[in-house]
């Protein structure tokens, strides 16, 4: 049974011994989860648990807040994503300035050693950890001769002509290149989160939309995409599409993302969704008149159909399930 634990100190008394991997994860992208494949893999032979250890917040908005990075995903998506690739246990360590102060030294022992009991420990080769990252992979090897478990380092994997990262996903997505962050993560990027009331513009004037208030900091581009959109309560998919930006044709002013339904949708109101970006169509543009957006709109959909029907043929499916 998978367990999760969001603090330090809700740790049962006796946890471990363990299989362990250490990071931030933001992403869950195909580095991370070769990752923690491994440790699944190690933990299976050697008859113990599987543990990933991650922080929240990003240590940089801790340590350095006007570096911090735009986070992909919530703990509790990392958390989704990790557990689903096999992971026993996820422990969700609260970073702070106190834990930031902590030397190599102590943090391998008095949150590693004493709390997780790890025998084999499994890190990216790129791995700091301690006070100003003075730990460094040959340094948990040494820890690990004196505290007794073993280190692997892992070498980071390369997709589309380089190193897969969070930064790299981040960055992917920033400029709407859907099919290769979808690449990058080994399934389609998405959002999840609430839907929210507009202004009821589109049901009035051009076609009916849900909004999403999305829980993630990075968006897509602006502009149109094929998406799928399925309800988190029922699991219910559509194929859809979805426009990321202001509307500039309303004279909007705040970014919005907003997605139209395809198919048997009418009378849908789903109150919290995932939505998958699987292509963009074309950027986000000023229109001189509703009616010629709504025309556009209509082409858009014609697009996304056809494009799902190829999908469809492909994987046999009667939906796009991504």
């Amino acid at each position: 049974m998978v367990e999760n634990f969001y603090r330090i100190d809700d740790l049962p008394t006796g946890f471990g011994p363990c299989a362990l991997t250490i990071g931030n994860f933001d992403g869950v992208h195909r580095g991370h989860q070769a990752i923690l494949k491994r440790v699944v893999g190690r933990a299976k032979r050697l008859q113990i648990e599987s543990v990933a250890l991650t922080f929240e917040p990003h240590p940089l908005a801790i340590v350095a807040p006007d570096r911090a990075p735009q986070i992909l995903t919530t703990v509790a998506e990392r958390t989704k994503w990790i557990t689903e690739i096999g992971i026993d246990r996820v422990v969700v360590l609260p970073f702070t300035v106190e834990l930031s102060r902590l030397t190599p030294e102590q943090f391998v022992r008095d949150i590693l050693v004493e709390r997780l009991a790890p025998r084999h420990i499994t890190v990216g080769d790129n791995f700091r950890f301690g006070h100003r990252h003075l730990g460094d992979v040959l340094k948990l090897q040494q820890l690990g001769a004196e505290f007794g478990f073993e280190t692997e380092a892992f070498r980071a994997i390369e997709r589309c002509g380089g190193v897969v990262s969070s930064s790299r996903v981040r960055d992917v997505t920033k400029r709407g290149a859907m099919r290769v962050a979808r690449r990058l993560l080994g399934r389609p990027f998405s959002l999840t989160g609430e839907i929210v009331r507009g202004e009821g513009i589109g049901a009035k004037q051009t076609v009916p939309t849900i909004n999403l208030a999305p829980r993630s900091q990075v968006l897509p581009a602006d502009g149109v995409y094929i998406s799928v959109t399925k309800e988190l309560s029922t699991d219910r998919i559509w194929e859809s599409i979805t426009n990321v930006g202001k509307r500039p044709t309303f004279e909007g002013k705040q970014r919005t993302v907003e997605t139209f339904l395809l198919g048997d949708s009418v009378g849908i109101f789903p109150e919290e969704i995932e939505l998958y970006f699987l292509r963009r169509i074309r950027a986000e543009r000023r229109f001189e008149s509703a009616e010629q957006l709504k025309a556009q709109i209509l082409t858009d959909v014609r697009h996304a159909e056809r494009y799902c029907t190829r999908l469809r043929a492909i994987r046999t499916q009667s939906v796009v399930v991504p």
